[in-house]
């Protein structure tokens, strides 16, 4: 009789454990899950699903197993997956503005990035409304740093370094810099890069420091120029049905969990850049920074990256570039 009964609560047990996790979050990132992202999401599932009590079950899918960055948008937008990470500028298509963060050194200091990306900014707002026509909006920002540059031999100093060179792209404002500069813009997946390199696809990268740490591209480049030529900005994006349809209650704790998760990624960004500059470097690379002079170069040849952003967003982007250089 007492095993029947053990049995019988067990099975208790089970059915309620089944009847807490009732909706499931499947989040797609591109990245390893050992990248500081892939941290940052591991932390927002924890909080989510005590938050929660469990009735939000958070899956995440890393490495581009299910979407590659590219395809995140278009998959959180139909409903394919509930959320997924994906690079701001892969909403350009559809938002051109979202590049604003791509203009070349506008936001050229950590204060100048958290006043943009601040809740209730100008800029914030501005994106995410565009974001949320989409099918998909914005649940929280996730920092990745400052833009850099990539190369094998010679560092990239000046945009005459540029000239005549394929360059690994992210976004179509940072092709359309790296054609100011002289350069041949190639867009290539984050995922993809390191078998870019690998193979010579490209001759120059571009990517965040961190990257080159989670992905070991130090295997494949030997050189770090730290020109910080743009920010890049990843966001947390659920589908706009899906969310609809959470309680108010359910939803205020996911809200919760995001702004906590968004707080720690932006307060640890500094020391996360540090770290991968030094395993760079302890991996043989060479970091290089940039002279005065040197800057002077890249401003004096980006002007053209300003009028064509001006040129596919309009008053909308005058307002948001407006707002960033206040």
């Amino acid at each position: 009789m007492l095993k029947i009964l053990t049995g019988a609560l067990a099975g208790v047990a089970l059915t309620a454990s089944a009847a807490i996790a009732q909706e499931k979050m499947r989040i797609s990132l591109q990245l390893p899950l050992k990248s500081h992202l892939g941290q940052n999401l591991l932390l927002f599932e924890k909080e989510v699903e005590a938050r929660t009590g469990g009735a939000i079950d958070v899956e995440i899918y890393d490495s581009a197993t299910l979407y590659k960055d590219k395809e995140v948008p278009a998959a959180v937008g139909s409903g394919a997956i509930e959320a997924g990470v994906a690079s701001l500028t892969r909403y350009v298509g559809d938002a051109p503005v979202v590049d604003v963060f791509y203009m070349p050194f506008l936001f050229n200091s950590e204060d100048k990035v958290r006043a943009a990306v601040a809740d209730g900014s100008t800029v914030r707002e501005t994106i995410e409304t565009e974001i949320e026509k989409t099918g998909g909006q914005v649940l929280y920002w996730q920092a990745y740093g400052g833009a850099i540059m990539l190369s094998n031999g010679d560092p990239i100093r000046t945009p005459a370094d540029l000239e005549g060179k394929k360059v690994r792209v992210f976004g179509k404002t940072l092709g359309d810099f790296v054609s100011a500069a002289g350069g041949a813009p190639t867009l290539i997946s984050g995922s993809e890069q390191y078998l870019a390199y690998q193979r010579g696809t490209v001759d120059v990268g571009m990517t965040g420091v961190s990257g080159v740490k989670s992905r070991k591209l130090w295997e494949v480049m030997d050189t770090i120029t730290v020109t910080n030529h743009a920010n890049i900005e990843f966001v947390v994006v659920v589908n706009n049905d899906w969310w609809n349809g959470l309680s108010p209650e359910i939803q205020g704790h996911i809200t919760e969990a995001a702004a906590m998760a968004q707080a720690d990624v932006r307060d640890k960004m500094a020391s996360i850049e540090s770290e991968a500059y030094a395993a760079a470097k302890e991996n043989g690379m060479t970091v290089v920074e940039l002279t005065d002079d040197e800057l002077e170069q890249w401003n004096a040849v980006s002007q053209p990256v300003f009028d064509s952003y001006i040129a596919a967003t309009g008053d909308t982007g005058q307002k948001i570039l407006d707002a960033a250089g206040k």
